[in-house]
């Protein structure tokens, strides 16, 4: 196979699971893992990948850049599953959870379908949906319409959870910088997860290992703000000190 080739390939793979890693690579391609990391030096050099500790994920995108619930349903599948697995071994019957917008709460809240005696803040419309049929308790806090995420946002939605109290908020995010904490992309939607956050006694950030690293626009909460965090394994080890020593209790799967 010809180095574009190969290369050409490496991206396509990048695309379509959200990250790749040289050993992986190697075995697929049947070459060299020194190979692999000059294809992706290459890449990077022309601005297609960031390069990350053992592999590599796609490219920076904008501050601004805030992918439609469907486009982020594509990537992760797996590590978001075990994430929303392991957010519902945190919960037991009789309690109040925040869910708030994103694909991997969707997951946690499939994953909850289970329970019997919950009660479901949230203010995503397709997770409303998703509990729809089940015995478990939904409130849905009102609110306008983010189309792309379909998510409640504004004053109404604010007002709303002020008025409640929960035992657990499972928080998803687009950026979890260890320096500076969690971000959106939505000025909106920041407002909405800090009024889940001030009512909830414990706060888990649920994020896939390709959030760490990145800002986005809008500042949700420092580090501080969360108790617990749920990630996969692909977590630099340097991301994963720096969390626990802001006192973040980690759950790796």
């Amino acid at each position: 196979m010809l180095n574009e080739e190969r290369r050409r390939h490496i991206l396509e793979i990048l695309n379509r699971e959200g990250r790749v890693l040289v050993v992986d690579l190697a075995k697929q391609f049947h070459t060299s893992q020194v190979t692999i990391r000059k294809d992706l030096d290459v890449l990077q050099a022309h601005g297609r990948i960031q390069r990350s500790h053992g592999g590599a994920l796609p490219a920076r995108e904008s501050a601004l850049e805030d992918p439609t619930l469907r486009e982020k349903e594509k990537l992760h599948r797996k590590e978001k599953l075990q994430i929303a697995a392991a957010a519902a071994r945190m919960v037991r019957e009789g309690q109040v959870v925040i869910l708030d917008s994103g694909t991997t709460t969707t997951a946690i809240a499939r994953a909850l379908r289970k329970f019997q005696n919950l009660t479901i803040i949230t203010n995503a419309v397709n997770i409303a949906a998703e509990l729809s049929g089940s015995s478990l308790e939904v409130i849905l806090t009102g609110g306008t319409l983010r189309k792309n995420s379909f998510s409640l946002v504004g004053p109404i939605a604010e007002e709303t959870l002020r008025r409640l109290n929960g035992d657990i908020l499972f928080l998803g995010v687009d950026g979890f910088d260890v320096q500076h904490g969690l971000t959106t992309p939505n000025l909106l939607e920041a407002k909405v997860n800090r009024a889940m956050m001030d009512v909830a006694r414990v706060v888990v950030a649920v994020c896939d290992s390709s959030k760490f690293g990145r800002r986005t626009l809008s500042s949700i909460a420092p580090p501080s703000g969360v108790h617990y965090l749920i990630t996969d394994r692909g977590v630099r080890k340097a991301d994963l000190a720096a969390a626990r020593k802001a006192g973040i209790q980690v759950t790796l799967v």
